[in-house]
């Protein structure tokens, strides 16, 4: 007698092969029903002998696609509807969307072959690919993910690719971007307003170009790169000159891993990072140094090719190494509409290669890293977003809209947050229109109402997030403390809501619950209940507030100010000038000045003391350099920073690096050593407040936990406490994460700060 169940299937299981392969499972254990997305997922209905009911239910978890992630199946019976075969239905939108949108899929390997085959009627066609690989979330306008919701709305199937995605056992059934030559978008190659070559042509040409040095504007899923040979100083000089990007390193992307392989260091987590499905630019130790690619950097940022064109380049003759970075000036958003691109990148590229099909939203390459405590996402973007990474245990609708650096929204719809693709600085007007549009964006995707949702936001009452947030149509807000929220953000991917941690958070900047900087944070208790602070970095003075990070030496001033006996500044070996005096007189009269215990800042402010007395050109490179100086250091003792009386008190440790300076020590084991005396100094403050509050879980989070050296430091020592270290992983321990630490301790109604309103 048959049987009848119904299945609601849950988690990136749209754009990703999910309802063919349901087809196909139901096909093999001879049962009849249906399958259809809607805007919780996938629906199916089943009829057929128990047996076989049981085995599907089984085989959909063990045997899903690779790209699709399941996040809960429920089994309810059903009535038996007499129904003689399987089949894919149209599908239906009804309620509030909820399903997780697909993030963008590299190419797979069966159509990397197609690509290359020359009997194949895709051959060298870069828009191919199929239910296991291509554009998702770059391309799709609305939900369910159907074709006329996709930027492919334009193209009509031709007959040969109609009949591949009418046909069950086909792997472009219903691949919702399908394409061919006959039917689908073109490539075009321009210099200046004049179209140079099309198709295979642009492509060729595109090679030869970069084999001469040139600059090219490279259409992408999530925007446009901007490429040159990475092995030609020239033309990456050329780059750094035209884009305004004076020291920070460019990203780069090979021909293949084995050309990775004698670029970096790649261990078998990094490797394994590079070649996942996200397929991110992975951080590494450099084997080689190209000239103008990471200057004063022992690493570099690889990625492997993920889209057909990249692949058909590289086949092409290109480089077998190519700077590609995001196309756009420093600082700027990258450039994804052909007009703004044209526009924004006239004086930087000397040629564009355009492909027709438009993308939705702009969307950067990821960056991560295989660390000590396992892959850190650096920048989470192309190949993780929008990804749902935290069931938050609420209803309720919420809009945490981040920070102003690195900023990053999330939207948490029936408990699932989805954190959106890196946007950037909020400070550039590009990057706030990016921003406004994320949020609007997502809003409409999901439809959510003003009306029902609460709105989370920075404390800072001067972030652009914030006023932007206070401006919104929501009649529920919530203010959320800046260090509180990086602390959330980890237990929040963990789900350990009623998890009680002593947690660290260390950053540059945070406004803090009595109005000061905060940076150097260290809290006890949980989402559920909220964060004491209990200890902190000894207050220090900052004169000019948050223009200080610009500048290491003028961050010196305020914590030298607390050293006794400080030699003469501008003379050698320190040789500071005239600005540390300034911000001294500031500091003496108390204008324009603050009181900090940014951790950050004492990193700046060693890093000028050990030889860094320039201007910054871009966020924590004073830091980044001092780590570079300590890495490969020979082994030294550290640095004193003793925690008197919850304080973790900066002086001794200063008054060593300047002690030492004068003595002519060699600047790379100053640095390893005042690292060194930053990590016992935080372990020695960690075990005293584990101890007092009964704890034996520790929470590290914020921008300072991006230092690799740190982290390597840090772990041996609390395992010797045996204490328990969560990191973040699923969104960045910078500000990029600060969205889904709002959106978790939102979700427990949890202040901005002690005795402050919240939600």
């Amino acid at each position: 007698m048959a049987s009848a169940c119904s299945i609601r299937v849950r988690g990136v299981v749209q754009g990703v092969g999910f309802r063919p392969f349901v087809y196909r499972l139901a096909q093999a254990n001879a049962l009849a029903g249906w399958v259809l997305n809607d805007n919780q997922g996938v629906e199916i209905h089943l009829e057929g002998v128990e047996e076989d009911l049981a085995t599907f239910v089984r085989e959909i978890r063990s045997r899903a696609p690779a790209a699709a992630a399941i996040a809960e199946i429920e089994v309810e019976s059903a009535l038996c509807e007499g129904l003689n075969d399987f089949t894919i239905r149209e599908s239906e939108q009804v309620d509030q969307p909820t399903v997780r949108v697909s993030p963008d899929l590299p190419i797979c390997d069966e159509c990397l072959a197609e690509l290359f085959d020359p009997t194949d009627r895709r051959f060298c066609y870069p828009y191919i690919n199929c239910t296991n690989c291509g554009p998702r979330y770059s391309v799709i306008l609305a939900l369910p993910y159907d074709r006329p919701n996709t930027t492919m709305r334009r193209w009509p199937m031709d007959d040969y690719c109609s009949d591949e995605y009418h046909v069950p056992a086909n792997r472009r059934f219903h691949a919702q971007p399908v394409a061919c030559p006959g039917c689908g978008p073109k490539h075009s190659l321009l210099e200046g307003s004049t179209t140079i070559a099309e198709d295979a042509g642009a492509v060729a040409r595109t090679a030869e170009l970069l084999r001469e040095g040139k600059i090219v504007a490279i259409k992408g899923l999530g925007g446009y790169h901007l490429a040159c040979d990475a092995r030609d100083p020239k033309a990456c000089a050329a780059l750094r000159e035209r884009k305004f990007r004076k020291e920070k390193p460019f990203a780069l992307m090979t021909k293949d891993l084995e050309t990775a392989c004698d670029l970096v260091q790649l261990t078998r987590d990094a490797e394994e990072l590079l070649t996942s499905v996200a397929r991110p630019i992975v951080l590494a130790p450099k084997r080689l140094e190209l000239a103008e690619v990471a200057p004063e950097n022992s690493e570099l940022g690889v990625m492997l090719p993920y889209t057909p064109l990249q692949h058909l380049l590289f086949a092409a003759g290109a480089p077998s190494v190519l700077v590609m970075t995001s196309a756009n000036r420093s600082s700027e958003p990258i450039a994804y509409e052909d007009h703004d691109a044209l526009e924004r990148l006239s004086g930087i590229a000397d040629a564009f290669l355009i492909g027709e099909r438009p993308i939705a939203r702009r969307v950067d390459d990821s960056v991560a890293r295989a660390g000590i405590f396992g892959p850190m996402i650096l920048r989470r973007a192309r190949g993780y977003a929008p990804g749902a990474v935290a069931m938050l245990p609420t209803h309720r609708p919420i809009l945490a809209v981040g920070a102003d650096l690195k900023n990053a929204i999330t939207l948490a719809v029936d408990g699932q947050a989805f954190v959106s693709q890196h946007i950037g600085d909020l400070e550039h007007y590009q990057a706030f229109r990016a921003f406004k549009e994320t949020v609007r964006d997502l809003m409409e995707m999901y439809d959510v109402q003003w009306d029902e949702l609460l709105v989370a936001y920075d404390s800072h009452p001067q972030y652009a997030s914030t006023m932007h947030a206070l401006e919104l149509p929501s009649p529920s807000i919530c203010a959320v403390q800046h260090h509180r929220a990086h602390i959330a953000s980890v237990l929040a991917e963990r789900g350990a809501w009623e998890e009680k941690v002593v947690g660290v958070s260390f950053d540059g900047t945070g406004y803090g619950d009595d109005g000061t900087i905060w940076g150097g944070e260290i809290f006890a208790g949980s989402v559920a209940q909220g964060f004491e602070r209990v200890a902190h970095v000894r207050q220090a003075a900052l004169a000019g507030g948050d223009a200080a990070a610009q500048y290491p030496i003028q961050a010196a001033a305020g914590f030298l100010a607390q050293v006794d006996d400080l030699p003469n500044m501008t003379a050698a070996p320190f040789c500071f000038g005239s600005r540390f005096h300034n911000s001294l007189r500031l500091i003496d009269r108390g204008v324009r000045t603050f009181s900090t215990t940014s951790m950050g800042r004492l990193f700046d402010t060693a890093a000028a003391l050990i030889g860094f007395v320039r201007k910054t050109t871009f966020e924590g490179q004073a830091a980044m350099w001092l780590e570079q100086m300590a890495t490969g250091a020979q082994t030294v003792d550290g640095y004193p920073f003793p925690f008197i009386s919850h304080e973790l008190d900066f002086r001794p440790l200063l008054q060593c690096v300047i002690d030492d300076r004068m003595r002519g020590r060699s600047m790379r084991e100053i640095a390893r050593a005042f690292q060194l005396g930053i990590a016992h100094g935080l372990c020695a403050a960690v075990s005293t407040v584990c101890e007092e509050q009964g704890i034996c879980t520790v929470v590290l989070s914020g921008g300072v936990f991006q230092n690799e050296l740190l982290l390597e430091d840090v772990k041996p020592l609390l395992e010797r406490e045996r204490l328990q270290v969560w990191t973040n992983h699923a969104v960045p321990p910078n500000d990029g994460g600060i969205s889904l630490g709002q959106a978790a301790l939102a979700a427990f109604g949890q202040p901005a700060s002690d005795g402050a309103k919240g939600a």
